[in-house]
């Protein structure tokens, strides 16, 4: 899942348009949805690097964590 460019300018246009002169509520809702949707996707990067870490073990084994932990969200 990844997060447009589109929608980060939109995010970024809202933030500041909420420090100058404020947000209507349909505005803060769309900010809010926006915010959730990116919060969302740097998640789901963040859990597909995680998983895809290799651990080596004192005894030489490696061990990948996604498998050792279970691969949530994939």
């Amino acid at each position: 899942m990844s997060i447009d460019q589109n929608k980060l300018a939109r995010i970024n246009e809202l933030a500041r348009r909420a420090k100058a002169e404020g947000l209507t509520q349909a505005e803060k809702e769309e900010q809010a949805m926006l915010r959730r949707e990116y919060i969302e996707a740097v998640r789901a990067n963040l859990r597909g690097q995680l998983n895809n870490i290799d651990i080596i073990n004192k005894d030489g084994t490696i061990e990948n964590l996604g498998e050792k932990y279970g691969k949530k969200g994939n």
